[in-house]
């Protein structure tokens, strides 16, 4: 049977032979020649996760390929993580325009430029992003893309390897880079659309920023901000306070003028300490004075909830999905869930057996509330439906 999306996902200690073998299966499963092929790799040794890159791309010479290295990939309807394997996902998209880019940094005296960003078009629908987190500065990059890619969607992930830094390799058109970040432009008549789930919810009140500096809070609704979380764990079940024990997160309301801010409503920024002395809670942002957040905690039961609710959403409002590609937090799968498969198997239960792939990432990129972010702990999927052409 043949498709418009297909993916691929092979095992073993030849990296090149695998990807040859992923890659392969993506393509056999088109009904034409790929126009996009994406693919991801997990292996021990950078070098031999190099080769198999060329390798992976040269089954492919006449279709735009990028893809990665990771901890974790994911095709074939599963999650495989930190054992050798290539997953592949291949597309054909028709009259659509594709744009590949490679991103380098370059200082210039006090602050950083990005260069190699492709020229803006009207039909733009949407960037898919792999980096680098090593040498690109993706979260400044990212929160920033509205001043020169201006409300242009971007979805993907931080590369990363099994070696950390220095073992992170990115491959675009047939070249294979050790840093920056590498990319795709998705323009023309293609349908897609991003579903980003955050997997949070809420505990206690919504509450202003009273006073703040840099990334601390000192006051929530007027009171000192540590005060105010103390006595919201207070008022909290043993299993809630164990959660926030384990990893407290704040919301940042998305729409200040929602009159309630219920789960889905914030960007979710983690809890990283707090100041006693200045009764103040720091977080992972910079927050300023009025605007409304809420404490928030994050759990399997929640995160699973989630997903599921809002890719039914996605389907009822957009209809059938034909393919997709995931980047989930290399902190959800096994670690979160107990199976590196849940949001593999969520995709496929509530979208269908559509061609999708992706990676495990060491974060993941996406738009909550119209703006660009670098997420934790979230399954970021970029899905390709049939009908007319359009993106967000």
């Amino acid at each position: 049977m043949t498709s418009r999306f297909a993916d691929g996902l092979a095992v073993g200690a030849d990296l090149e032979e695998i990807a040859e073998r992923a890659v392969g299966q993506a393509l056999s499963r088109l009904g034409e020649q790929a126009d996009l092929v994406c693919f991801f790799i997990c292996g021990d040794d950078p070098d031999d996760v190099a080769r198999a890159g060329q390798r992976a791309m040269a089954l492919a010479p006449d279709a735009h390929v990028i893809g990665c290295s990771a901890t974790g990939v994911i095709g074939g309807g599963q999650g495989v993580e930190l054992t050798p394997s290539v997953s592949a996902w291949a597309a054909t998209l028709g009259e659509a325009r594709l744009t590949t880019f490679a991103l380098e940094t370059l200082n210039a005296e006090d602050r950083f430029v990005v260069v190699g960003l492709p020229d803006r078009n009207p039909d733009d629908h949407v960037a898919i992003l792999l980096a680098d987190p090593y040498s690109f500065p993706t979260d400044a990059f990212v929160e920033r893309s509205a001043d020169v890619l201006g409300d242009l969607p971007l979805i993907g992930g931080l590369a990363n390897g099994v070696g950390g830094r220095g073992s992170v390799r990115l491959f675009a058109d047939g070249e294979v880079y050790t840093e920056g970040a590498i990319g795709v432009v998705l323009s023309g008549p293609v349908r897609i659309r991003t579903v980003v789930s955050q997997g949070c919810r809420p505990i206690g009140p919504s509450m202003v920023v009273t006073r703040a500096e840099d990334n601390l809070l000192l006051e929530l609704a007027g009171q000192p901000a540590l005060a105010r979380l103390e006595d919201i764990v207070s008022e909290l079940d043993e299993d809630d306070r164990e959660l926030v024990a384990a990893g407290l997160q704040i919301g940042i309301a998305i729409d200040e003028y929602a009159e309630r801010h219920e789960r889905g409503d914030f960007l979710i920024r983690g809890v990283i300490g707090i100041d006693p002395e200045h009764e103040a809670v720091a977080i992972g942002d910079i927050v300023e004075v009025g605007r409304t957040v809420r404490f928030q905690v994050r759990d399997a039961a929640t995160a699973d909830e989630d997903l599921y609710d809002l890719l039914d959403a996605h389907k009822a409002e957009f209809g059938q999905a034909d393919g997709a590609l995931l980047f989930s937090c290399n902190g959800r799968g096994s670690a979160m869930f107990g199976s590196a498969d849940h949001d593999p198997v969520a995709l496929r239960e509530t979208l269908g057996p559509i061609g999708m792939a992706g990676f495990f990432a060491a974060g993941e990129v996406g738009p909550v509330g119209g703006h660009n972010h670098v997420h934790g702990f979230t399954a970021s999927v970029l899905v390709f439906s049939s009908g007319a052409a359009g993106g967000a």
